[in-house]
C-alpha cells in the first residue's frame, strides 16, 4: 500500500508548496531586518516550526482515507459553530474578535473552520444529489450563512469572503444549474453594490443622484423594496399560469434579485454597525478606497499607495535579497504578512513575482486535475472547496497588493507569516493527496 501511495503522490504539487513556503520564510526574515542590516525578529524561526509541524499534518491526512470525515462531518460543523461563537468573548486584536489564546500560543479558528465547512457541505451535496436543484441550493446557502454570519460579526470581512468563494466553486461542481447559482451570486454582488455605492458618491464623487436617495432614505428604500417584491410576486403568479412564456419568469427573476439585494444591503449595513459607527466606517472606507486610493492618501489609502510604490521599485530583476530599501526602512506595512508579495516584488522584481505566479498555477492545475479524475462526489466537492480557498487567497492578496482588489487582510497562503493559515493550507494539501490516491470507489 505504501508503494502505491508513493506512486500516486503528487510530487509536483509538493514541490510547489515547499518552494512557496521557502520563499515565505526568506521574506519573513527579510521583513525583520532593519535598515542597519541587523535582524530584529525571530518570526522566521516560528514560521519554520509551523512549516515542520504542518508537514506532519499534511502527511497524516494524505495517508488517512479522507472518506472517514464524512462520518464526523456534523460533529466538525458543530465544532466550527462553537469556535466561532467562543471567539466573540475574547479580546479584540486589530479590531476583530478572531483569535483564541492558550498562554503565549494563539490560533485563528476561522482558518480551520474553512475545512470543517467544506467537509460538512460536501457531505450534504453528496447525500442530496437526487434532490431538486433549487432545494440543494437553498440548503447549501443556509449552511454557508452560519460561518459567514459569525465571521462577519467578528468582524472579519476578508475571511468571510473566502467562504463565499468556497461555496461558489462547490456549487459549480455539484451540477446545480448555473441559472440557480447566479441567482445567489449576482444577488450578492448587487447587495455589495447597494451597500458601497452611496459611500463612493459621498466620499469621492461628492454628489448625489436619485438612486442614492433611494438607498439612503429609509422610507424611499422601503417603498422601492415593497414595489420590487410585488412585481416579483406578480411574475411568479404569471409564470405559474403561463409556463410556456418566459416573460413572467424573467420578470420574477430580475425583480426578485433587486428586492433581495435591497433587503440584504440594509441588513449588511446593520451587521457592520454591530461594532459601532467607527467599525462600520472602517470597512466601508476599505471598499471605497479600493475604487480610488488617491481620495485619502494620508488615511485609509496609504497602505495601497505604499504597496504600489514598493512593487514598482523592484523593476524587472529586483534590488536583490536583503537589499530592499523600502522594506527595511519600514515603509511597507505588514511586509511579512498581508503584503509579503510586495516585499518579494521589491527584492526579486517582476521575475520573482512571475515565479510565485507559476508555483500557484501548478497548484491550481493539479487541484483541477484531482477534481476531474475523482469519481467519488464527496471527494470532488472537498477538492472544489479547497480550490476555492487557494484561488481566492491568491487573487485577493496579490490583487490588494497591486491595487486591483480591496484591502481585506487575507494572507498569501504558504508564504505569509502565521501558523493558523499555514497549517490550514498544508492540511488542505494533505486532503487533496488523499483524494488523488483514492479517486475510485474501490480505492
Amino acid at each position: 500500500m505504501k508503494i502505491k501511495i508513493v506512486q500516486h503522490f503528487d510530487f509536483m504539487m509538493l514541490f510547489s508548496v515547499l518552494a512557496l513556503i521557502a520563499l515565505g520564510v526568506m521574506f519573513i526574515y527579510s521583513a525583520g531586518v532593519g535598515s542597519d542590516g541587523v535582524s530584529m525578529s525571530n518570526q522566521y524561526i516560528k514560521q519554520i516550526i509551523w512549516a515542520g509541524t504542518g508537514l506532519l499534518f499534511m502527511t497524516a491526512l494524505a495517508l488517512l482515507d479522507y472518506r472517514v470525515f464524512e462520518k464526523y462531518a456534523f460533529t466538525l460543523f458543530m465544532i466550527l459553530i462553537g469556535l466561532l461563537v467562543l471567539v466573540r468573548f475574547t479580546k479584540a486584536v486589530n479590531g476583530a474578535h478572531s483569535w483564541l489564546g492558550f498562554g503565549g500560543f494563539k490560533i485563528q479558528p476561522s482558518e480551520f473552520c474553512k475545512l470543517f465547512f467544506i467537509i460538512y457541505l460536501s457531505k450534504y451535496l453528496d447525500k442530496s444529489k437526487n434532490a431538486p436543484p433549487l432545494k440543494r441550493l437553498i440548503v447549501s446557502i443556509l449552511i454557508f450563512m452560519v460561518p459567514f454570519g459569525l465571521i462577519m460579526i467578528q468582524p472579519d470581512m476578508g475571511t468571510a469572503s473566502v467562504f463565499f468563494v468556497i461555496l461558489f466553486f462547490m456549487l459549480v461542481f455539484s451540477e446545480i444549474p448555473l441559472r440557480y447559482i447566479m441567482l445567489f451570486f449576482v444577488g450578492a454582488a448587487l447587495t455589495v453594490y447597494f451597500l458601497v455605492f452611496p459611500e463612493w458618491y459621498k466620499r469621492i464623487a461628492h454628489t448625489t443622484i436619485p438612486l442614492i436617495n433611494i438607498l439612503t432614505n429609509t422610507k424611499l428604500r422601503a417603498i422601492v423594496t415593497l414595489a420590487t417584491g410585488a412585481v416579483c410576486i406578480t411574475g411568479i403568479i404569471g409564470n405559474f399560469f403561463y409556463k410556456e412564456s418566459k416573460y413572467f419568469y424573467w420578470i420574477a427573476y430580475v425583480f426578485g434579485l433587486i428586492c433581495a439585494a435591497l433587503i440584504f444591503s440594509y441588513v449588511g449595513g446593520m451587521v457592520l454597525n454591530i461594532g459601532g459607527e467607527e467599525k462600520s466606517d472602517y470597512w466601508l472606507k476599505r471598499l471605497v478606497i479600493f475604487m480610488d486610493p488617491e481620495s485619502d492618501p494620508r488615511g485609509s489609502g496609504w497602505q495601497t499607495l505604499k504597496s504600489l510604490t514598493t512593487v514598482g521599485s523592484g523593476g524587472l530583476f529586483g534590488t536583490g535579497f536583503l537589499n530592499g530599501r523600502l522594506i527595511h526602512s519600514g515603509y511597507l506595512p505588514e511586509s511579512d504578512t498581508d503584503f509579503i508579495f510586495g516585499s518579494l516584488s521589491e527584492e526579486f522584481g517582476f521575475i520573482g513575482a512571475i515565479l510565485v505566479f507559476a508555483l500557484y498555477f501548478i497548484i491550481f492545475i493539479r487541484t483541477l486535475s484531482i477534481i476531474k479524475n475523482c469519481t467519488i462526489p464527496f471527494g470532488v466537492y472537498i477538492a472544489a472547496g479547497i480550490f476555492g480557498i487557494f484561488f481566492w487567497h491568491f487573487v485577493e492578496n496579490v490583487g490588494m497588493v497591486i491595487s486591483c482588489m480591496p484591502i481585506t487582510g487575507i494572507p498569501l497562503m504558504f508564504m505569509s507569516y502565521g501558523g493558523s493559515s499555514l497549517w490550514t493550507a498544508m492540511m488542505a494539501i494533505g486532503l487533496l493527496m488523499s483524494i488523488k490516491y483514492r479517486k475510485y470507489d474501490f480505492a
